[in-house]
């Protein structure tokens, strides 16, 4: 069983009880404002170490969705019209 940690157990310089410590500081602006979490499955998370590196990934898809957008359903130039031989 672990034992409670107390102020003894602290480096010196280390605020053990936590004395200007505000509970709910950000409550509101949450609530507001609305949370930038995002859960990852445990097989995505696996591929991505940090949060960089899931933004870098969110960008790429970003910029390919613009690029998508921006192309034309068809081509812009007009078919040439096959020759019938008879």
């Amino acid at each position: 069983m672990k034992r409670k940690a107390t102020s003894e157990d602290m480096r010196p310089g280390y605020d053990f009880d936590y004395s200007k410590a505000v509970r709910g500081k950000y409550y509101r602006r949450i609530l507001k404002e609305g949370a930038n979490v995002a859960v990852l499955e445990p097989d995505v998370a696996k591929a991505f170490p940090d949060s960089a590196s899931v933004n870098d990934a969110l960008r790429v898809v970003l910029k390919a969705g613009q690029t998508a957008r921006g192309l034309p359903a068809r081509s812009a130039r007009p078919r040439a019209k096959a020759v019938r031989a008879g």
